[in-house]
């Protein structure tokens, strides 16, 4: 079936699933498709699908079903969209994204999938990281650090550095106060550090990602 039949097909549908995004895609990617959609590379629209993963992430906490059904769309669009770009590019295919998560998903819930047991969140959790630490044959701790993914807000970067070090007993400057802060007076004190920041020609981003990188950097290689 050429193009003109495929998309006069797909206008006349009334509903549609996975195969009908991937022939859209397909379509508008095409000679002939649309001129913005062709000109796109993996580096192009990065930023894109980090914005619609903070959107449906929105759409959860306006506890709205409707926009999460959209945004989930606008996701899923971000994944269709790179797929189909690498497989232009010989890099690979849908079906090996479809592939990879599944056997990941078995590989990961030998409770379910195996002879394993666990009976609560805990032992699910632990028996995922152990999995998951010895598929990417990280064995040492800082290996596991370095797992952690660079391109993470710094915030939420340093939150993960601090959990794995308190599990690990690796020694971390912790603010000190007189007193127990709140929810809220943490959020007083952190906007106001990001003020000051601002105020002074300083990132506090760039701050933070530069804290992140000396603290790995610190870690020593056995550790």
């Amino acid at each position: 079936m050429d193009n003109s039949a495929k998309k006069e097909e797909l206008k006349a549908k009334k509903t549609y699933g996975s195969e009908d995004l991937y022939e859209i895609m397909k379509i508008l990617r095409a000679p002939g498709g649309c001129p913005w959609d062709r000109e796109q590379t993996h580096k192009s629209i990065r930023m894109d699908l980090i914005e619609e993963a903070y959107e449906a992430q929105e759409a959860i906490d306006c506890e709205s079903g409707e926009m999460l059904c959209e945004e989930l769309g606008d996701l899923l669009l971000q994944v269709y969209f790179h797929s189909r770009m690498a497989e232009e590019n010989g890099e690979f295919t849908l079906e090996d994204v479809f592939t990879g998560v599944c056997s990941k998903l078995i590989l990961r819930h030998p409770h379910v999938f195996g002879e394993v047991k666990a009976d609560n969140t805990d032992e699910v959790l632990k028996n995922w990281d152990a999995i998951k630490q010895a598929s990417h044959d990280r064995k040492t701790v800082k290996e596991q650090f370095e797992g952690v993914c660079k391109a993470l807000p710094a915030l939420m970067r340093a939150e993960k550095y601090s959990s794995r070090a308190f599990k690990n007993d690796i020694p971390v400057d912790i603010y000190k106060t007189n007193g127990e802060l709140s929810e809220e007076a943490v959020g007083e004190l952190l906007f106001s550090i990001v003020a000051y920041c601002k105020k002074n020609g300083i990132s506090a981003e760039q701050a933070l990602e530069k804290k992140c990188d000396s603290f790995l950097g610190s870690l020593p290689e056995e550790a």
